[in-house]
């Protein structure tokens, strides 16, 4: 799977139906304004950051306004507006999928809505064809609207979750902060919906074509978001002729190395390090990793993006010079979500006689910036060795509050814990446990991975270094475990 991209941000744009009176139809795009509260995985026990944003969503259907998982994230208050209108109507959260950006949203009363047009969907626009994007960009208070030619289609980065790629249709106009969300049209339908741009590149933009917004719409059509799944490999290009000679292969540009299976993916026990995937669902795979599909040459990945957990595909590789065929049942990795940015989350943490632990996650990662080898050596092997399968949780010591029993302690502080009281750790309730067992020991004894000696706590003197903490810090909880 793709990286994703550090340079793209969020934005939003939003385009127009053609074939009714365009006035009427700039009533079905909706300016969203949000007010939020970001939680805070530095201090973890304090309430978050509040803040706001503008967005823009769209109507296709009754009572389902079409927006951008980003735009609404983390919101305490949803109001719309409706162009033209003073009038801020409250909107509900009905679904949101980040890992694909998109969300739906609902609002109390559809009354005022009911004669609104209702946005239909079209196809994947073509290379070099025009599109229109309208929205509520930040530079104004009302509705935009812009011209784009269609440039690229690849698969790619959303930046949302920074870890999901999907496909990905980019254009010649600029998709600022407040369009999100909005509408992309073509030939009187909706094309996409714009959602993030590049900021080292003028008047680029991209947008969520419609494959993965039907694949969102007909996921939570039974009441529930499922997630994608996932074909669980790695794999690399096969261009060198000499490798290409050493592995059997014809030199005819078809095939790719697989690199790495995951460890419970869908491909585990099918697949193996050392196979090379020639053809997937009937689709030739080329050296490069791309097949074609409806008429574009796209990621192999595009084949499972389109399917849904219980899905098959058929694939065909080569092994120690033979032929195999196999079918593979697909299913999420949810494990992988280590990786991505949460949101709608508490994070989790323990407060312990000024120690504070938290289980390592992206959110935490990005906001602590860790130094320590071992703690960015068990972020990274999580999911690729398969640590998961024995470490529900990796849990830090991220900080240590100043206090007489944590005296002379600041060292440890960014390092992951080993053992405590003598069990290994491997989850984060379990860790809570051990450190408040029915019947405390004399001492607690922390072991932390990489650490010259353990930390002692004298279990007489948790009560009174939990008061003093709590009290000097404004720690009104000492814990939170779930999420």
């Amino acid at each position: 799977m793709l990286r994703p991209l550090t340079t793209l941000f969020l934005a939003s744009a939003s385009a127009l139906v053609a074939q009714t009176a365009p006035s009427d139809v700039y009533r079905s795009v909706l300016r969203i304004e949000v007010a939020t509260q970001v939680p805070d995985y530095e201090t973890p026990w304090n309430s978050g950051r509040f803040s706001g944003g503008i967005g823009t969503g769209f109507i296709i259907g009754d009572n389902k306004i079409l927006t951008n998982a980003h735009v609404v994230s983390n919101a305490r208050r949803l109001l719309i507006t409706v162009h033209g209108s003073p009038v801020k109507y409250p909107a509900k959260l009905e679904y949101i999928a980040h890992d694909c950006d998109l969300a739906l949203l609902s609002v109390e009363n559809f009354k005022d809505f009911e004669a609104f047009p209702r946005f239909e969907f079209g196809e994947v626009p073509s290379l070099e064809s025009q599109v229109r994007v309208i929205g509520y960009p930040i530079g104004g208070e009302r509705l935009s609207v812009t011209r784009g030619v269609v440039s690229r289609i690849d698969f790619q980065p959303y930046s949302h979750t920074r870890a999901d790629s999907h496909l990905i249709v980019q254009i010649d106009a600029a998709i600022n902060p407040g369009n999100s969300g909005g509408p992309v049209v073509q030939d009187g339908k909706v094309v996409g919906v714009a959602f993030q741009g590049l900021r080292q590149a003028d008047n680029t933009g991209y947008i969520i074509p419609t494959p993965v917004v039907r694949r969102f719409l007909k996921d939570v059509e039974d009441g529930n978001y499922d997630q994608y799944v996932d074909l669980g490999i790695s794999e690399f290009p096969l261009h060198n002729s000499a490798m290409r000679k050493a592995l059997g292969l014809p030199n005819d540009n078809k095939g790719v190395l697989i690199t790495n299976v995951l460890p419970t993916s869908s491909s585990d026990g099918l697949l193996k390090q050392g196979d090379v995937l020639v053809s997937l669902n009937g689709n030739t795979v080329d050296s490069a990793g791309m097949i074609d599909m409806d008429g574009e040459k796209v990621n192999l990945n595009e084949i499972v993006e389109r399917k849904f957990a219980g899905d098959k595909v058929a694939a065909r590789f080569l092994r120690d010079g033979g032929w195999n065929d196999v079918e593979i049942a697909l299913k999420p990795l949810p494990w992988s979500r280590m990786y991505s940015i949460q949101y709608e989350k508490k994070p989790r943490y323990m407060v312990f006689a000024g120690l504070v632990f938290q289980p390592l996650d992206t959110n935490l990662f990005a906001t602590s910036k860790f130094n320590n080898v071992t703690v960015r050596r068990l972020f990274t092997d999580y999911v690729p060795k398969g640590l998961f399968q024995k470490h529900r949780d990796i849990v830090v010591l991220t900080r240590i509050e100043s206090d007489p029993v944590t005296s002379q302690l600041n060292d440890f502080a960014g390092q992951a814990v080993d053992k405590i009281n003598g069990v290994e750790v491997t989850d984060f309730k379990q860790a809570f446990e051990l450190l408040h067992p029915e019947k405390a020991p004399e001492f607690h004894v922390i072991e932390l991975f990489g650490a010259s000696r353990p930390i002692v706590i004298p279990s007489a003197a948790v009560g009174e270094a939990n008061e003093r903490v709590a009290k000097n810090y404004g720690i009104s909880r000492l814990e939170n475990l779930v999420e």
